[in-house]
């Protein structure tokens, strides 16, 4: 990295010193190391895609259980840890997701031009998984979100490097592990780019078809899993659910007119992540603001929708903290992620069941601020970024560590 008028340069980006990785590896392997020893099976979630493959391999239908909300391909995917012993997916499995979300990160950093010896890397890393409780939550759970998140900031550095077909099928492979990641179809549409974009919807369905033709019950997806997902008639799952359209009858409002203002907001959420790349201003963050604006924009409205789905958007916005004008740069990113620190008791959301209340904030917040962020342009405490320039990181004094 040159150390004049560099795109990237000040205090964040230059290099760690020892003492911050071997806080980063402490925290990540305690991390890891509480949820092995708290969760048997390798977290419940991901028992759940176990359970699913075991049911396959023994001859029944995966989607006789109505908590297995993923495609066929997602079955076969499954096998090689239905065929391991509980004891090693107990330890595996949390290893595993970290090292998947450590990935994410890196890719996200790479999006955005960050070394990945910065101290960036090692304090935002660091910070995601001591001040930010979604990411426990997915270690612990073991769910295959964790695939969506690597997805996103890999499919968007390919794009950023022009290889938009290799975009398409690293979205599409993911999309055929857990269909999360369907919305960046859109970005392909934005973009103009239809072999990605066929890449993207060619992969699941390929895989998914020559799966089903193994199951017992090969529509199974479609007659008992999407009808469950449109209506969302599970109790249990409702009370964790983030979005709106779930949380807002929790207070009284109909769930029709709640549906209804969910899925107004996802489409503006939608139409300002148009907006945002049809403002097409060189440098990373129109990559990483529009696949976020996306995703965020369906969370609103999709059921269900968690709190560890978060961790889908916030490391593309989070890497982007060094350019002067990005999302992360505004009062109101922090504000939303508030509610997400843990071992912060707020009055009357104590309870797991409540804490949806606390995730909707966070949720309904960043879409907002990334949405107003499309619509504004680029700017901070400092002014407006001038038009057709790229934004870049504020410079910073040497420190002394």
């Amino acid at each position: 990295m040159r150390t004049g008028k560099s795109d990237i340069s000040g205090w964040l980006v230059r290099p760690a010193g020892g003492h911050l990785w071997a806080v980063l590896v402490t925290v990540l392997a305690a991390s890891a190391a509480h949820a092995a020893r708290t969760v048997p099976g390798g977290g419940m979630d991901n028992a759940i895609v176990v359970r699913a493959a075991r049911t396959w391999l023994a001859g029944g239908s995966p989607y006789d259980d109505p908590h297995f909300l993923y495609l066929p391909s997602a079955v076969l995917a499954a096998v090689p840890q239905a065929l391991l012993p509980g004891a090693v997916l107990r330890v595996l499995v949390p290893c595993a997701v970290t090292v998947l979300l450590a990935l994410a990160w890196a890719c996200a950093l790479l999006l955005h031009r960050v070394p990945l010896g910065s101290r960036l890397a090692a304090l935002g890393l660091t910070a995601l998984a001591l001040g930010f409780a979604p990411f426990g939550h997915l270690v612990l759970l073991g769910n295959w979100t964790v695939t969506a998140t690597v997805a996103l900031p890999l499919a968007l550095l390919l794009a950023s490097r022009g290889r938009w077909t290799g975009a398409g099928a690293v979205i599409g492979a993911a999309v055929a592990l857990k269909p999360l990641l369907a919305p960046v179809v859109l970005l392909f549409l934005f973009a103009g780019r239809r072999r990605a974009l066929m890449a993207a919807v060619l992969v699941p369905a390929l895989a998914s078809g020559a799966a089903a033709l193994a199951m017992p019950d090969p529509a199974g997806f479609f007659t008992r899993t999407l009808p469950f997902l449109l209506h969302g008639d599970d109790g249990f799952v409702r009370l964790y659910e983030a979005s709106p359209a779930a949380v807002l009858p929790r207070l009284g409002v109909p769930p029709a007119l709640a549906q209804g203002l969910a899925a107004v907001a996802a489409c503006a959420g939608v139409l300002c992540a148009y907006r945002r790349w049809r403002r097409a201003d060189p440098g990373p963050l129109r990559l990483a603001e529009t696949g976020a604006g996306l995703m965020l924009s369906a969370f609103l409205v999709s059921r269900p929708s968690y709190d560890h789905y978060l961790l889908v958007a916030l490391p593309l916005l989070l890497a982007g903290l060094p350019y002067a004008g990005s999302v992360a740069r505004g009062v109101w990113f922090w504000i939303a992620l508030v509610p997400q620190v843990p071992g912060l008791t707020w009055p009357w959301l104590e309870s797991e069941r409540r804490r949806a209340f606390r995730d909707a904030f966070t949720l309904c917040v960043l879409a907002v601020t990334v949405a107003r962020q499309a619509l504004t342009g680029p700017g901070d405490a400092g002014g407006r970024v001038p038009p057709g320039r790229a934004p870049e990181p504020e410079r910073a004094p040497a420190a002394p560590f």
